[in-house]
C-alpha cells in the first residue's frame, strides 16, 4: 500500500495524537486508595468517636477529604480498626468509657459500652455502619485479623475473671485453669468472620472448661494471657502477647500505671499455637517467658521477624536520657530467640517507639516514635529508618538532624497502595502528615518538599488509628 503526501501527515499526526495522549496517561491523577483515620472526638450527641477519610492521589500523594466525612465510629473511644475481604469490610474497635464517661479505664474502673463495629466499604471509599459485636472480656485495646481474613482476634486487658470474687468454686476461674495458677489475667476474644456478610460469630476455648453456678459447665468464652498484656500479634502459626510487669503501688493513670491505657512496661512474652482453620489457640508454654534486655516494651510487631520495641525513660528537661531501641527475634515453636547479639539503637533524637512497619520490598522498616507527651513543643517524636542489609544487621537510615519529621505524637504509620509514600496521624497536634518514599536509599522527604502536596493535613480532634484500603471501586 502507497500512501500520499496527504495519507503520510493524517498518519504521522494520528502517532503524534497518540503518544502525547500515552504520555498525558502516564501522569493522569487518580486515586489509589483512601486512608481512614480514627478519633475520640464525639460525633453528634451519641457519644460516639469518629472515623476521617481521604483519598489518596496516585502522582502527589496529596490528600483529598472524601464527602460525608467525619462518620460516626460506632462507639466511644475507638482505638483500632481493621480491613477485611479484600478491602470490603472495616472493622473499628470501640473501647467504651468508664462510670466517669472518660477513657482512662483501668481494671478497677473498667471501661463500658465496648464494640467491634462493622462497616461495608462502599464506591469512592464510603463506609457504612453494618452492625455491632460485644467482646467477652473488658478494656479492649488491641485487635488483629489472621491472613486469611476469616478470623478476629481482639485484645483485652482484663478477663471477665477478674471481677469474679476470687476465683471461688461457683466461678471456677478461667485464668487458673488456662494458665496453671493466676486469679487475673487478661483475654483474647476470637471471632469468626462471615466471607459473605462480614458478621462476626464467637469462638469458644474447646481447651478449658469451667462450672458457673448459673450455667453449669461450660467451654470457656475467651482464651486467658498473663496479666497487663500489652500488645500481640499472629507470627506465622502463633500468636504472641507481651505483657508488662505489675504497678508495685496504686499510681494515678497519668503517672503511667501498667493499669492505664496505653500499656507499657512489656517484659515477657507468652505463646499460644494457632489453627487457622477453626481459631483455636492451644497453650505452648504454660508460664510466661522473659523477653531479654527489654524493660520498657512498648509493642510487638511480626513484620518477617519478630520486632519488639523498648522505649526507656525520659529526664524531666525532655532529654532521652537512655536511648531507647529495637530487637529483633526468631520464632521458632512459640520459642523467641534474639537474632543479634545486641540490641538496634532508636534514633537518638525520638524516643517512644510504638508502631513499625516493613517496607513492601523488605529492603527497610521504619518506626514511629511519639515522644514525651509532657514536653508537646518539642516532643521527641517522628519516624526512625533503618535498611535491613544481608546478613541481617540493620543499620539508620541518614536523614535530617532528627531523623524524619512528622506532626507530634505519631499514632500510626501507613504506606499507600502504590508504595509510593508514607502517613502518619499525630495526637498532638491532631494532624496527619505525609512522606514520599525515595525507592533507591528508603530516605522519606516531606511531601511539600517532593511532590508539592501539602505534608500536613488539620483532623477534627486527635487521632488513634489509621489504615489505608487499596480497593478504589
Amino acid at each position: 500500500m502507497k500512501f500520499t503526501k496527504f495519507g503520510k501527515a493524517l498518519l504521522m499526526s494520528a502517532i503524534s495524537v497518540g503518544v502525547v495522549l500515552s504520555v498525558s496517561s502516564c501522569v493522569q491523577s487518580y486515586t489509589v486508595g483512601y486512608l481512614y483515620v480514627t478519633g475520640t472526638v464525639t460525633s453528634e450527641s451519641n457519644g460516639n468517636g469518629i472515623i476521617s477519610a481521604f483519598a489518596i492521589d496516585h502522582n502527589t500523594g496529596r490528600l483529598g477529604p472524601l464527602p460525608g466525612f467525619p462518620i460516626a465510629s460506632g462507639g466511644a473511644n475507638p482505638v483500632r480498626a481493621i480491613l477485611l475481604n479484600g478491602g470490603r469490610f472495616l472493622y473499628v474497635l470501640n473501647r467504651g468509657v468508664n462510670k466517669e464517661g472518660n477513657g482512662d479505664c483501668t481494671t478497677t474502673d473498667p471501661c463500658l459500652g465496648a464494640n467491634i463495629t462493622q462497616f461495608t466499604v462502599g464506591a469512592n471509599g464510603i463506609l457504612t455502619a453494618q452492625q455491632t459485636f460485644t467482646t467477652q472480656g473488658f478494656n479492649p485495646f488491641r485487635m488483629i485479623g489472621d491472613t486469611s481474613g476469616n478470623f478476629i482476634m481482639v485484645l483485652e486487658h482484663d478477663s471477665p475473671d477478674n471481677y469474679l470474687p476470687g476465683g471461688t468454686a461457683a466461678t471456677a476461674n478461667g485464668c487458673a485453669q488456662a494458665l496453671s495458677g493466676p486469679l487475673t489475667c487478661g483475654d483474647i476474644s476470637v471471632f469468626q468472620v462471615s466471607p459473605t456478610t462480614g458478621r462476626l460469630s464467637p469462638i469458644l476455648n474447646n481447651a478449658v472448661t469451667v462450672n458457673t453456678a448459673a450455667a453449669g459447665t461450660q467451654n470457656l468464652k475467651y482464651f486467658p494471657v498473663p496479666a497487663n498484656p500489652v500488645d500481640f500479634i499472629l507470627g506465622g502459626s502463633d500468636v504472641i502477647t507481651m505483657s508488662g510487669t505489675p504497678a508495685t503501688a496504686a499510681v494515678s493513670c497519668a503517672s503511667g500505671a501498667t493499669s492505664c491505657y496505653p500499656y507499657t512496661g512489656g517484659t515477657t512474652y507468652f505463646p499460644y499455637s494457632y489453627n487457622g482453620s477453626n481459631g483455636q489457640m492451644g497453650v505452648i508454654l504454660s508460664t510466661p517467658q522473659q523477653l531479654q534486655n527489654i524493660t520498657q516494651g512498648t509493642a510487638i510487631v511480626s513484620a518477617g521477624n519478630i520486632y519488639v520495641l523498648d522505649n526507656e525513660p525520659i529526664s524531666v528537661d525532655g532529654v532521652v536520657a537512655s536511648q531507647s531501641q529495637i530487637a529483633a527475634f526468631s520464632a521458632v515453636n512459640g520459642t523467641l530467640s534474639p537474632i543479634l547479639a545486641g540490641q538496634i539503637p532508636d534514633d537518638a533524637h525520638q524516643s517512644n517507639p510504638i508502631f513499625m512497619v516493613l517496607e513492601n520490598k523488605s529492603k527497610w522498616f521504619f518506626v514511629a516514635n511519639q515522644g514525651n507527651p509532657a514536653d508537646q513543643t518539642d516532643p521527641l517524636s517522628g519516624i526512625a529508618g533503618y535498611v535491613i542489609n544481608t546478613p541481617f544487621a540493620p543499620a539508620e537510615i541518614a536523614g535530617p538532624p532528627i531523623g524524619f519529621g512528622t506532626g507530634g505524637g505519631p499514632q500510626c504509620l501507613v504506606e499507600d497502595p502504590s508504595n509510593q509514600f508514607f502517613y502518619t496521624a499525630n495526637s498532638y497536634d491532631s494532624s496527619v502528615t505525609g512522606q514520599e518514599i525515595n525507592n533507591q536509599s528508603g530516605n522519606l522527604t516531606p511531601l511539600s518538599q517532593s511532590s508539592k502536596a501539602p505534608d500536613l493535613y488539620v483532623l477534627t480532634g486527635p487521632p488513634t488509628w489509621c489504615l489505608v484500603d487499596g480497593r478504589t471501586n
